[in-house]
């Protein structure tokens, strides 16, 4: 029997709505006035979650990329300085989990260190987000797992093999496993949506979907598939600075991602086949030879 697993005040798996987060990651490029715009319109499209990431930038950028210099919105810097940039700290988490609250929004951040894990901790969060790239780092899966409280993994650059390793390591009771391709933008050819069903198939736990396509599409159809968590990025402007913004949806895509879900679930019944009450009066007039 397929598990069920709890974030905050919803159930998330077979049975239940489609749990669908927008990711804000870094699309805020370091403004909390971008955050919270975009919470805001998490808020009125009817999402149910908003994801930040959080990195320490001298732990998560190597060593040989630290010193590299490029042009940023802030001018020519290097890398490790440009990740600083676009990093929020305590004080701006705590205003984000302050404006959550007021918006009555649920948030959560997927943490790329312990250290910043040890953050997000700090925040009580209802859910911990471990992404595609760490999806190895076994150290890191401990930690995460150690917190007690339920997970999302994605799955993006991983074969199967690595996957049923970190899904042992994290046990399956109180896990979200994501299918994604970490291609940002994704093209239609690699999104194998497929794999929703064959991790279904292989594992017990709630199978979910983040999604770096262009456009709408493929995230309703992850969602007809059986994802019972869908996640996509989520951004103010498409033609803003930042490497995930082409992947992203505009808030009026928001709202109608959001709707197409929402119809997609009605739509898919019961499968249990019967002649509904509105289409009594169609059968007495059309139907010629009835048994």
């Amino acid at each position: 029997m397929r598990k069920t697993i709890k974030l905050g005040q919803r159930n998330v798996g077979d049975g239940y709505p489609t749990y669908i987060v927008g990711e804000i990651g870094i699309n805020h490029n370091g403004n909390l006035e971008i955050a919270k715009s975009l919470m805001l319109a998490a808020k009125k499209a009817g999402i149910d979650a908003v994801k930040f990431q959080k990195r320490t930038p001298e732990i998560c950028v190597p060593l040989d990329q630290q010193g590299q210099m490029r042009d940023t919105p802030w001018g020519y810097m290097t890398y490790l300085d440009y990740r600083y940039k676009v990093e929020f700290d305590e004080a701006d988490y705590t205003e984000i989990d302050r404006y959550a609250r007021e918006l009555g929004l649920d948030w959560f951040a997927s943490s790329w260190d312990i250290p910043s894990l040890e953050l997000m901790e700090k925040f009580n969060p209802l859910t911990h987000k471990i992404p595609s790239a760490l999806l190895t780092d076994k150290e890191l899966l401990r930690a995460h797992r150690d917190t007690g409280k339920p997970l999302i993994l994605s799955t993006g650059m991983s074969n199967m093999e690595q996957i049923r390793e970190a899904v042992e390591l994290l046990g399956e009771d109180n896990i979200v496993l994501c299918h994604t391709t970490s291609s940002y933008p994704c093209p239609p050819e690699e999104l194998n949506l497929r794999m929703i069903q064959t991790l279904r198939e292989t594992f017990r736990c709630p199978i979910g979907y983040s999604g770096h396509e262009v456009g709408l599409v493929p995230t309703v159809v992850a969602s007809a598939l059986g994802a019972s968590l869908v996640e996509r990025h989520i951004t103010l402007d498409r033609v803003m600075w930042g490497s995930d913004q082409s992947a992203s949806v505009e808030p009026q895509g928001i709202a109608t991602l959001v709707k197409y879900i929402r119809v997609t679930e009605k739509a898919l019944g019961d499968g249990v086949k019967q002649v509904y009450d509105s289409e009594q009066s169609s059968m007495k007039k059309l139907r010629r030879i009835s048994q």
